[in-house]
């Protein structure tokens, strides 16, 4: 463990040092609030170019009196029910109906405001333009006084948002039926209904000097292994972007290895993986304004679990997780075993068999690499083509046209029948892959499979498999070996890898996540019929 964090340090040595988490203001020539609104107010409407969507409310209250307020806000990013209730209705009723109360100069009452008047959830004293104009543009509300250099900062976000629905990636027969949303503040707190802990920590940073994007960490304190919270900070805060449009820009920011094709960061969108994957020591990434937050270190047997497995009885668990890496298997090999066989290792077939496929491609006038070259392509085509149209007729386009596309192929004597059979197997058993973006891996590394196997038979497809093999076990995440806990073998962590035992027998987390807080809670021998029966 301590050789691969040093490894870490020295790649990561070379890289332009930056400061951790600096917060990048947005530009403007203005430092501090002026003390009068009029000017304000015309300074915002400059900064914001007269934007239509900005609201801004002028009226007076106090008493004696009156003092002159305005009420800023940005339409659709603030909740106006809040600001019309909460803060208008407030300002302009219990000021003057206050008899115990008489402030007379701006600065009382600003104090008096902030202290007894707004009803809502925050308020925060502003005294930087930078930071009036970040706040407006989060969504808040800002009040400004005439003759006071001060602002107060309102929470009042709201606009239109959408509702927390089913997982559309990841479904599961048995298990929550919740996926996260675009909202931060919404994911955060489905993930904290699921650990109610107060070791549960979050710190929030902004990330992009134009978009301002909020990003938040979330970990387990006393769970989560320090080394690699400070590593996934410092990366953090070496992002120079101008924009983050979401947490692939991220990902390719601060990940080990950008040029590997394995995922080496996860990527969900159910609430249940992050809290499971949070107690065992990982950390989670959150983006504003995306529904899929980023789990690290990741590690190539997590892309073949899912929630469901632990929703299942621990046996057929077990054996769809086989199912899975078998699949895997059959969608990275299998045309490269058909080109191998068929065009360099003929006498390895059996006799039957050979005479059937030789009888089929009588009259294909392209060579089998091609053929399944075209094959492969033209499905990859069908595929892209079923996600991108419409969803009431993009299924059906993908699979008319690859049955219609198919059968008119075998009967124009372009492709062979069982070409078309090894296509189509390949093509389902990469859907049984239950991450996209292992799926998307596997098939990059079909084409290359297709190659070898073409070009030197079963020598290229064994070679590719060495070198292939010889990589994954080079890939780090976050210092984590990717092939953890086969490579290096920790038989420990095998009780949730290929297998996944029942749950009493779940009582250590991964060793290389945490070594300090390995134990969880419960005990499995006190469980079973001898307890019962004590």
């Amino acid at each position: 463990m301590n050789s691969s964090w040093k490894r870490l340090t020295k790649i990561h040595k070379k890289r332009k040092p930056a400061p951790h988490y600096i917060e990048t203001a947005i530009h403007s020539n203005l430092q501090k609030i002026s003390e009068h609104l009029d000017e304000n107010v015309k300074n915002i409407k400059e900064s914001l170019g007269n934007s239509s969507d900005l609201e801004i409310r002028e009226f007076k209250t106090g008493k004696p009196s009156l003092h002159k307020v305005a009420i800023v806000y940005i339409n659709g990013l603030a909740d106006k029910n809040i600001i019309s209730n909460f803060i208008i209705e407030r300002l302009l009723g219990n000021v003057h109906d206050d008899k115990n109360v008489n402030p007379q100069s701006p600065s009382e009452l600003f104090t008096y405001i902030k202290e007894n008047i707004l009803a809502v959830g925050t308020v925060e004293d502003i005294t930087k333009w930078d930071k009036l104009l970040l706040n407006l543009l989060s969504g808040k509300t800002i009040l400004l006084i005439d003759d006071w250099n001060h602002a107060v900062s309102c929470s009042a976000e709201g606009g239109e948002l959408r509702s927390i629905g089913e997982p559309t990636v990841e479904p599961a027969v048995r298990g929550p039926k919740e996926s996260f949303v675009e909202a931060l503040i919404t994911n955060t707190a489905m993930v904290r209904n699921r650990i109610k802990s107060p070791n549960l920590w979050i710190e929030t940073v902004k990330i992009g000097t134009i978009t301002q994007t909020d990003v938040a960490i979330m970990y387990v304190k006393g769970i989560v292994n320090d080394k690699l919270l400070t590593e996934v900070k410092e990366r953090l805060g070496k992002m120079e972007v101008e924009e983050l449009g979401g947490s692939n820009t991220i990902e390719e920011w601060i990940m080990d290895d950008t040029y590997t094709p394995w995922p080496t960061i996860f990527v969900t969108e159910r609430p249940d993986v992050v809290a499971g994957h949070l107690l065992e020591g990982r950390i989670t990434i959150f983006v504003d304004g995306t529904p899929n937050p980023i789990i690290l270190p990741a590690t190539w047997i997590s892309f073949f679990q899912t929630a469901e497995d632990y929703y299942l009885r621990f046996t057929i668990a077990s054996f769809l997780r086989f199912l899975r890496v078998g699949a895997f298997i059959m969608t990275l090999l299998g045309p490269a075993l058909f080109i191998a066989f068929t065009a360099f290792h003929a006498e390895l077939i059996p006799t039957p068999l050979l005479i059937s496929l030789t009888a089929q491609r009588a009259g294909i006038p392209f060579p089998i690499f091609i053929e399944a070259l075209l094959m492969e392509i033209t499905f990859e085509v069908l595929r892209e083509a079923g996600v991108r149209m419409p969803r009431p007729i993009g299924q059906a386009v993908s699979i008319v046209g690859a049955l219609v596309l198919g059968e008119a192929a075998v009967a124009a004597g372009i492709v062979s029948s069982a070409m078309v059979i090894v296509v189509a197997g390949t093509a389902i058993a990469s859907f049984t892959i239950p991450h996209h973006q292992m799926m998307d891996a596997v098939r990059l590394l079909r084409f290359l499979m297709m190659v070898v196997a073409a070009s030197f038979g079963l020598y290229g497809v064994g070679l590719a498999l060495i070198v292939l093999v010889a990589h994954t076990c080079s890939v780090r995440s976050f210092g984590i070996p990717y092939l953890t806990p086969f490579a290096p073998l920790i038989f420990a962590d095998w009780k949730d890898a290929f297998l996944r035992l029942p749950f009493p027998q779940l009582t250590i987390r991964p060793r290389l996540m945490n070594q300090m807080n390995r134990k969880r809670s419960g005990n499995s021998e006190n469980r079973g019929p001898k307890s019962r029966e004590n």
